[in-house]
């Protein structure tokens, strides 16, 4: 599904117009990507949890060459969603 999908379906369910839709996705995107700047964590009840996460040094090795090198620290944004969630992927899968 992409962009112009998800607002349109999120507008035949919510009975708001496209635009006022695409409106309140941006901001609440815009709100999320303020929340991940400040290194906090958002959690949507019944969806699942962002999080940003610091990844520490470490050290690779070049498979070609076999020189190691040092991989500097730094943060990735991670997912994690909700119990119901994971059962459900499952259950769709056997």
């Amino acid at each position: 599904m992409n962009n112009k999908e998800f607002i349109s379906e999120l507008s035949r369910r919510t009975g708001y117009t496209a635009t006022s839709t695409q409106k309140m996705v941006d901001t609440v995107i815009e709100a999320l990507g303020d929340a991940f700047q400040d290194g906090q964590a958002v959690a949507i009840d019944g969806f699942g949890t962002f999080e940003v996460r610091k990844k520490m040094e470490r050290i690779m090795v070049n498979p070609a060459t076999q020189q190691r090198m040092l991989v500097p620290p730094k943060l990735v944004l991670t997912f994690r969603p909700a119990g119901g969630w994971k059962d459900e992927i499952k259950n769709q899968a056997q």
